[in-house]
């Protein structure tokens, strides 16, 4: 098997899908206009995406109450710094800032609906 999609409720998936797009560098792969407005994104790879859409039947959960370690999107970048600024301008928000033992770094965000976005510069990466 290979991983194939992880799947969020959201609150509003076309303007979470457009600033992901703008400041995230994903593709909608998927688009739906009817409810429940499901949208596909993707990296340049299209090996898995993020599955968003907005199902009344669900719960959306209040991601800004959660622990950013209990749900968080990881997006690796060569430029931590500039990476988290321009995330910082376009909405986001600054959680922390971990240097690990072995030299990769972990800038922890939340995009603007809440969602913990983590950006990741390993040392040794294994993809």
């Amino acid at each position: 098997m290979k991983l194939e999609h992880i799947a969020i409720n959201v609150p509003d998936p076309a303007a979470m899908s457009d600033w992901y797009v703008e400041n995230c560098g994903l593709q909608e792969v998927i688009r739906l206009e009817d409810p429940p407005y499901t949208r596909f994104l993707s990296d340049g790879d299209r090996r898995t995406a993020i599955e968003i859409y907005h199902n009344p039947d669900a719960p959306v959960p209040d991601y800004h109450s959660q622990n950013h370690l209990v749900y968080h999107n990881a997006f690796t970048t060569d430029n931590v710094d500039v990476t988290k600024e321009n995330l910082i301008d376009a909405g986001a928000s600054f959680v922390e800032d971990i240097n690990l033992p072995n030299g990769t770094r972990l800038v922890m965000l939340r995009d603007p609906w809440g969602i913990p976005l983590q950006l990741v510069n390993r040392v040794d990466p294994w993809y």
